[in-house]
């Protein structure tokens, strides 16, 4: 389930001379919370030097209106985190901020290299020093030591030698600048804010400040954003896009847009697609909430069988610093979901939900359901089966712990408990948008860029 995929980052940057800087990018990254719960930051120039302020937890715990009121600036930049390389402690934490020969430079970094531990290798050799443990300090280490005379003109350079993810938003006392990586493997975003412009990992947080939406950063562009406007810098042209897949299959926010499609109506389509090629005979299509949600109305409005909210969601369990042990795991489902009986109670159901990875949560989820009554249980995933690990930006487990890289199918239903399982096709995925640009990794072991 979606439960068990750990969402990567997001970042957050905005030029707007006379606006409360600090403030629309905490809002900004209020809606990007989803992508990281771990810890947040904000850093704000003012023209002459860049403050910053961050700590482990969500955005509302980290920050209070006195924090906020003593970043004044009129370029901010924001973090919100999910260790993916580097531990989850506060030296981690993000945005990273640095000095270097040209100044001042604040960095906060969506995705993951490949590339890392050659790079820190070959950076230790020259006498660099880490003071984290991210590979986003590696990041910044590269660029400063091709920035000596031109900060844009060290990231270009910088670019050749970093492989793998890594959507940019960095910010020197004087500009806002993003990068994304020539592959395109997480999104980034331009909007437009009362004359000054916002970079952001979704659209959603765009729409939450009030901001316009102009365009998707492209894959292998640098945007620079300072008193003289906007500027655009490709690199590596030619190199072929593989944006993330599973950024609409779970990790965006269903209101937003990225390469041009809505969220929400991708994951409605995948819900229809899943009906024709699995037309189930039941009494109700009942989705996993939330990341069943788009799915389950689309299953619904393809096949004629009823939509019904089985599963009630605490909207307070998201997170909790109070871990079950080991042998109380199953709380952990409780606290999230409660089955409604007497909607439940004798019926034949189809479950839809994003996906399956490990099992375990799948598993409580459908003894929930038959505790509960339901009489017949049939799974379905908008997604195919998870056969390898993500080495981009996602933290999906080792492939020993990827159930359908050790069980088949008959394997799998029997030991989740469920009287059918169904995946959606790859091919019916990739029918349902008009490029096939994606990097699919995780579902067919083709990885975009060799990994080291």
């Amino acid at each position: 389930m979606g439960a068990e995929i750990r969402e990567e980052c997001g970042v957050f940057g905005i030029y707007a001379p006379g606006q409360d800087v600090a403030k629309l990018t905490y809002w900004g990254l209020f809606a990007l919370q989803h992508r990281g719960q771990e810890s947040a930051g904000i850093a704000v120039s003012d023209g002459r030097e860049i403050k910053l302020h961050k700590g482990m937890g969500m955005v509302a715990e980290v920050f209070s209106e006195e924090k906020l009121n003593e970043l004044s600036g009129f370029i901010a930049s924001g973090h919100v985190r999910y260790s993916t390389t580097g531990g989850s402690v506060p030296l981690n934490a993000q945005p990273l901020v640095f000095n270097y020969k040209q100044g001042s430079i604040a960095l906060g970094h969506n995705g993951n290299l490949a590339n890392v531990a050659e790079l820190k290798k070959n950076l230790l050799a020259r006498g660099a020093i880490f003071q984290t443990t991210t590979d986003s300090e590696v990041i910044i280490n590269v660029i400063a030591q091709y920035a000596q005379t031109d900060l844009v003109e060290g990231i270009l350079k910088a670019m050749v030698d970093l492989k793998g993810a890594y959507s940019l938003v960095i910010m020197t006392e004087t500009q806002l600048i993003g990068v994304r990586d020539p592959w395109g493997f997480r999104p980034l975003v331009l909007g437009q804010f009362k004359g000054g412009y916002v970079l952001a990992s979704e659209s959603a947080a765009l729409d939450t400040i009030g901001a316009e939406l102009i365009r998707d950063v492209e894959p292998g562009e640098i945007v620079v954003i300072d008193m003289d406007g906007l500027k655009s810098f490709k690199f590596m042209q030619g190199i072929k896009p593989s944006f993330c897949i599973f950024e609409y299959i779970y990790f965006a926010r269903p209101d937003s847009i990225i390469n041009g499609y809505h969220v929400n109506t991708v994951r409605r389509k995948m819900g229809q697609v899943l009906a024709k090629e699995y037309p189930v005979e039941a009494d109700l299509v009942v989705p996993v909430p939330d990341s069943g949600t788009a799915a389950a109305r689309g299953y619904a409005e393809a096949s004629g069988i009823p939509l019904e909210e089985g599963l009630m969601k605490n909207r307070y369990a998201g997170r909790t610093f109070i871990r079950p042990s080991q042998k109380e795991r199953e709380i952990g489902v409780r606290l999230k979901l409660n089955p409604i009986r007497e909607v439940l109670k004798g019926k034949k159901i189809v479950v839809i939900d994003d996906s399956v990875v490990r099992g375990t949560t799948s598993k409580q989820i459908i003894e929930l359901l038959k505790e509960a009554g339901a009489r017949e249980i049939h799974l379905l995933l908008s997604s195919p089966p998870f056969i390898r690990s993500c080495y981009y930006g996602i933290d999906i487990s080792n492939e020993d712990e990827l159930i359908a890289a050790k069980l088949n199918l008959e394997e799998t239903k029997n030991y989740l408990g469920a009287d059918g399982l169904y995946y959606l096709s790859l091919e019916g995925l990739l029918g349902i948008f008009k490029n096939r640009d994606f990097c699919l990794a995780c579902f067919n072991g083709d990885y975009p860029v060799p990994i080291t």
